[in-house]
């Protein structure tokens, strides 16, 4: 894709502070969007706002009245809700299920599946009185396969599954899209702690997608035709 397809256009990014939400928001500033970054990492977003050319708006997805006093400061600023909302910060930590924790089962709800909600519900009326914009929410292969170890984070993302299928749904004819991304294993830093290449029950980084593979197709959903929609966009390694 040459050229600048995201002239123009405002793009919010959340989780925009590493790994999937910071490689999006580097290449949706790269096809010439201005990148508004959402994050609980102030230090890092200012950084990166400073590079990118955008702006940094330091929060936590699971503080709802900080969150939604944020991103109604961006929607003032913005006169208006973004062109496009990617919906990239969540957390992944593995147990089974005799062994998750209430805490990380909570913990996993709460920044993978209510986070996203709180976006969107804050952000969607006014993009449907404006009859246009797009959300692209980052699902993962654990949202439609069953995977040992990974049951908080499953349901967080089974459940991100369901409730973007409804909305995609409620969303036709109404000028604004929704895509639910699900990437396959993606090489980030929340493998460190369990050490992929050395166990035979993961995959190996060298197996795993890139964060840029990932943000290449949010750049490619993000840029589609008016009037043009993919609901669900799987991606893994060939």
């Amino acid at each position: 894709m040459t050229g600048a397809p995201l002239a123009g256009h405002t793009a919010l990014v959340t989780g925009a502070s590493r790994g999937i939400g910071a490689a999006v928001a580097q290449r949706l500033a790269g096809a010439g969007a201005q990148v508004q970054l959402l994050a609980r990492s102030a230090d890092v977003l200012v950084r990166m706002a400073r590079e990118l050319g955008g702006s940094a708006w330091p929060a936590d997805l699971e503080d709802e009245g900080g969150l939604w006093g944020v991103l109604d400061e961006l929607t003032v600023a913005l006169g208006g809700p973004p062109d496009l909302v990617v919906n990239a910060a969540g957390v992944f930590e593995m147990a089974t299920v005799a062994d998750t924790s209430i805490e990380v089962f909570d913990r996993a709800l709460g920044a993978n599946l209510r986070g996203p909600f709180l976006v969107i519900r804050a952000l969607l009326p006014g993009m449907l009185t404006r009859a246009s914009g797009s959300i692209i929410t980052v699902g993962s292969v654990a949202g439609h396969q069953a995977l040992p170890g990974n049951s908080a984070y499953s349901a967080s993302k089974f459940g991100v599954r369901g409730m973007h299928d409804v909305l995609s749904e409620e969303l036709r004819g109404t000028g604004v899209r929704a895509t639910l991304v699900e990437p396959g294993a993606t090489d980030t830093s929340v493998w460190d702690e369990y050490g992929p290449d050395e166990r035979a029950d993961l995959p190996s980084r060298a197996a795993m997608l890139s964060v840029d593979d990932v943000a290449e197709a949010v750049l490619f959903a993000a840029t589609l035709p008016p009037g043009v929609r993919i609901p669900l966009l799987r991606i893994e390694r060939s």
